[in-house]
């Protein structure tokens, strides 16, 4: 009789991946599972912010909707990775793909804000006033205060002064993710 063919355990098995993070419902019980859900909601709410505002600047604002809706899928297919257990399925050493991840959204994320406030702070500080007895509007626009002039009106200005902080709020979470990503990365 013959035997059936040594198969090589090299070319069925594959190494583990590396992962110091719980995988499935336990990921939301940990500070990263819990800053990863920050940053999916705030980035949500910046993203909506930007987008109500009619984005009057396109120009620095287009930066902004990259940014906040590509971090905003890339943490959600994140998260649904570990959630779901498939992060272990995948062959990859996930915590430096966490840090660098992170160390990426970190950069961005600080540009957008750094631009998002621009934006905000360039306000010429226009209004809208009716003249005594008249049905006519003016516009009084006072002199602009650096390179950048915008004219936002007072939704606006408020919907970006919103954006602002929220964008900064995500800003702090990637980084407090990318520090707990370095320490688990390291030990």
């Amino acid at each position: 009789m013959s035997e059936p063919p040594a198969t090589s355990s090299a070319a069925t098995t594959f190494p583990a991946a590396t992962i110091s993070l719980p995988l499935g419902l336990e990921i939301l019980r940990t500070y990263s599972g819990a800053l990863i859900c920050l940053e999916i909601v705030f980035g949500g709410l910046v993203w909506i912010l930007v987008a109500a505002s009619d984005v009057p600047v396109p120009l620095l604002q287009g930066w902004v909707m990259l940014v906040s809706l590509l971090t905003f899928s890339l943490s959600s297919a994140y998260l649904a990775l570990l959630l779901t257990g498939l992060a272990d399925r995948i062959n990859t050493d996930w915590n430096v793909v966490d840090v660098l991840y992170h160390l990426v959204a970190v950069i961005f994320y600080f540009s957008a804000f750094v631009l998002e406030a621009a934006t905000t702070a360039a306000n010429g500080g226009a209004h809208i006033k009716l003249l005594p007895n008249s049905t006519e509007t003016v516009m009084c626009i006072t002199y602009p205060r650096g390179n950048v002039f915008t004219v936002l009106d007072q939704r606006q200005f408020s919907i970006n002064v919103a954006a602002t902080i929220f964008s900064f709020v995500v800003t702090l979470c990637y980084g407090c993710s990318l520090f707990m990503g370095f320490r688990r990365w390291r030990m």
